[in-house]
């Protein structure tokens, strides 16, 4: 497998170049698939040594290329070297290539393809904890936290994949004073036979008219301060109401969570954390941190200057928490309950500054574990609209993606006959939503395309769809063929070799996700393979072709059906074996 070549490779550098391998590995790298006939399989550059410190800085880099080119001997696994411009490629042995790299799916160790490859040394694995989701309770799944909840689940994924204890967390915002103004309105406006029926539809209705009377008639702020206090202080009424809201809408949120096979270790919220945000308070106040304004507000000084030029209010006026407050203490209690070694938020870009002061707070109060807590902020999703109006929820979204996409389905003459064709369009649906949200940089806005997003055709999660339940149809149809063993000098053409060349990066593409954490490597991985995969098939018949051949590509399309499945895990999206 890749991992053997990569080894290989750097431990020939590394014995002449007198350095260990782990300081060669970052810069070696799998070379761009080519259909020349010499194409590399390895690449090393010369200004990554340079820049690591294992080679001097020289003017000549041509010459220093050259040397270290010429010292290199090739041997039974490396059957050429060249050098040219700063780079000395590697050609491994095409029979081995084929051997090592389709030897795991033999054995039955698809699932750890990749993942024993030196470059992960580096990784520090541990706990780690995953605050994503997280909507508002009371009010309906928005179709922009959509995007809060897939990319959470990828980063658990793939933090999970490389080994890591992962522990999934949904924050919810069940505190504040939007629950002063819901506990108003529901008092003037609601009925609990309605709230049986439809419940989140009807109190987002109440909210809605609640927030328009308050515009109208500031008493309605002034009773949503007081609901809220009598929260604060536990008074039984209002506490009732507000656990009524909270059991409602976590049931009906774990509906649309499981149409997206997504699940949490944990449901927490600010409410859990009422109690020790006073205390963090208390805390910030005997370390001398907490400072009152004039109107009697309490803030923290982060200015660097210690002028009061960059303050942060951590209280209100009459006592109250807010929500930094909460996740102060939600911090604090997480370290202390999970002892985890990195903690990552994934919420939209406008909270950038509020996570910079979260985590400049703490590192002031002494926890100095706050430098591994990280902030993953993305863009805003435009123009993602149903046929029935703006307000987007999304459970309209996902009912629309399914509809369209059985549509689809029902058009298309290579359409399998199947037990459950809805299930398969939400499967497929959602695949689509996934992958045009992740093709990008997390932190652009993008613009949702229903057209494009749904297309068989285009790089898009149809595709790797359909190219998946393909392979599974070709498996499935020459199931009698015995692929255990395989003559791997039946594979040296070259469109089996691409696949088995792009095969070497799928290591590369989970550490450089492992780095950024962002998708968009991976999703590019699988799409490059995916069109391979397509040239395969034209090119690389099973039926009528003899026995020993086709047990060979059988093997071949085995393995990369088997990586094409597990990268789209990680991306959070079921692959389906029809459509």
């Amino acid at each position: 497998m890749a991992c053997f070549f990569r080894r290989h490779v750097a431990a020939k550098l590394g014995r002449t170049l007198q350095h260990s391998e782990d300081g060669i590995m970052s810069a070696l790298s799998a070379a761009t698939v080519s259909k020349k006939q010499h194409a590399a399989d390895f690449i090393l550059s010369m200004k990554m040594l340079q820049k690591s410190g294992i080679l001097p800085a020289s003017s000549d880099l041509q010459l220093q290329t050259e040397t270290l080119a010429s010292e290199l001997k090739l041997d039974s696994v490396i059957e050429n070297i060249f050098a040219g411009h700063g780079l000395i490629i590697f050609r491994v042995d095409r029979k081995l290539l084929v051997q090592k790299m389709l030897e795991p799916f033999g054995k039955g160790e698809d699932e750890k393809f990749g993942l024993n490859s030196e470059l992960f040394n580096t990784l520090k694995r541990g706990t780690t904890l995953v605050e994503y989701s997280s909507p508002n309770i009371a009010k309906k799944f928005h179709a922009g936290h959509l995007r809060s909840t897939i990319i959470g689940n990828f980063i658990a994924n793939l933090k999970q994949t490389l080994g890591h204890n992962v522990i999934r967390m949904n924050y919810l915002g069940d505190w504040g004073l939007q629950f002063g103004l819901l506990g108003v309105g529901f008092g003037l406006f609601g009925s609990q036979e309605k709230l049986q029926k439809n419940p989140l539809q009807h109190l987002f209705e109440v909210y809605v008219q609640v927030n328009q009377e308050a515009e109208r008639d500031e008493k309605i702020h002034n009773a949503a301060r007081d609901f809220f206090k009598q929260l604060e202080q536990h008074d039984t009424k209002a506490m009732s109401l507000w656990q009524q809201f909270r059991d409602i809408t976590v049931k009906e949120y774990q509906q649309v969570y499981k149409r997206l096979g997504i699940q949490f270790d944990i449901y927490s919220g600010e409410s859990f954390h009422q109690e020790q945000a006073q205390e963090a308070v208390r805390q910030l106040q005997t370390q001398g941190l907490l400072k009152k304004t004039e109107r009697g507000t309490g803030v923290v000084d982060l200015s660097s200057a210690g002028d009061m030029s960059s303050l942060c209010a951590v209280l209100r006026s009459d006592g109250t928490s807010l929500y930094i407050t909460r996740d102060i203490a939600a911090a604090i209690d997480r370290k202390e309950k999970y002892n985890f070694d990195e903690m990552i938020y994934v919420t939209d870009k406008s909270q950038a500054n509020h996570f910079h002061q979260l985590f400049q707070i703490l590192i002031a109060m002494g926890h100095s574990w706050a430098d591994r807590c990280q902030h993953v902020p993305f863009g805003l999703v435009q123009g993602m609209k149903t046929r029935t109006g703006d307000v987007v929820f999304l459970e309209d979204v996902l009912d629309e993606t399914r509809a369209r996409m059985l549509h689809n389905m029902s058009q298309t003459k290579t359409t399998k006959k199947m037990d459950n064709p809805e299930e398969t369009a939400e499967k497929v649906g959602i695949s689509a939503l996934i992958v045009q949200d992740f093709k990008g940089p997390l932190l652009s806005d993008y613009k949702f395309d229903w057209t494009r997003m749904l297309q068989a055709k285009g790089d898009t999660g149809v595709f790797l769809q359909y190219t998946h339940s393909r392979l599974c149809s070709l498996l499935r149809m020459n199931g009698g063929i015995d692929t255990l063993t395989f003559d791997p000098s039946l594979l040296l053409d070259q469109t089996s070799i691409s696949i088995l060349q792009h095969l070497l990066h799928y290591d590369e593409v989970l550490y450089q996700s492992a780095q950024d954490l962002q998708p968009k490597h991976l999703i590019t991985f699988l799409i490059k393979l995916c069109h391979l995969i397509a040239s395969a098939h034209r090119e690389l018949p099973v039926k009528g072709s003899p026995q020993d051949v086709a047990q060979a590509r059988l093997r071949l399309f085995h393995g990369a059906r088997s990586v094409l499945a597990k990268g789209m895990r990680i991306l959070g999206i079921t692959p389906v074996d029809k459509m």
